[in-house]
C-alpha cells in the first residue's frame, strides 16, 4: 500500500477552513479539475477529465475536524483508497491542514499525492482571498 501526506498552513481560523472542507458535496468549489460533484446519500459522484468517480464518506468528525472518504468506483486501476483531511488550529488566525492518502496499487500514490497537493494550494488561495480582499 502506498501512503502520502500533504500539508499546508492557511491564514484562516480552523473553524472557517472546516466549514468548507466538511461540505462533502462542495469539493468542486476548491479542488482543481472537478467539473461537477453531486451527492447521493453517503456518496459523491465526481466528473473530471471525462471520467466519473464515486467516493464514499467514511467518517465526519466535527470535534476533531476530520473527514475520511474512500473511492468506491473509479475507471482508474484502484483497489483500495482512503483519504483523510484534518484541520488543526495553529493559533486563533491560522490553520494547519493535513491531507493523507493510503492507496493500492502503489503506482497510484504519486497521482493522488499530486492531486491533493494541488487541492490544498487551491483551498489556501480560495480561503485567503476571501479573508483578505
Amino acid at each position: 500500500m502506498g501512503s502520502a501526506t500533504n500539508e499546508i498552513d492557511i491564514d484562516r481560523p480552523a473553524d472557517d477552513v472546516w466549514k468548507v472542507v466538511r461540505d462533502f458535496g462542495g469539493l468542486a468549489a476548491w479542488m482543481p479539475g472537478i467539473d461537477s460533484c453531486r451527492v447521493e446519500g453517503d456518496d459523491r459522484i465526481l466528473e473530471m477529465m471525462g471520467m466519473e468517480l464515486t467516493e464514499t464518506l467514511l467518517r465526519l468528525d466535527d470535534d476533531a475536524r476530520t473527514l475520511v472518504y474512500g473511492i468506491a468506483k473509479s475507471p482508474m486501476p484502484i483497489e483500495h483508497h482512503e483519504a483523510t483531511i484534518t484541520i488543526t488550529p495553529v493559533d486563533d488566525r491560522t490553520s494547519h491542514v493535513t491531507y493523507t492518502v493510503d492507496v493500492v496499487p502503489d503506482s497510484m500514490t504519486d497521482v493522488m499525492s499530486s492531486a491533493y497537493a494541488g487541492a490544498l494550494q487551491s483551498l489556501k488561495s480560495r480561503l485567503e482571498v476571501v479573508a483578505n480582499p
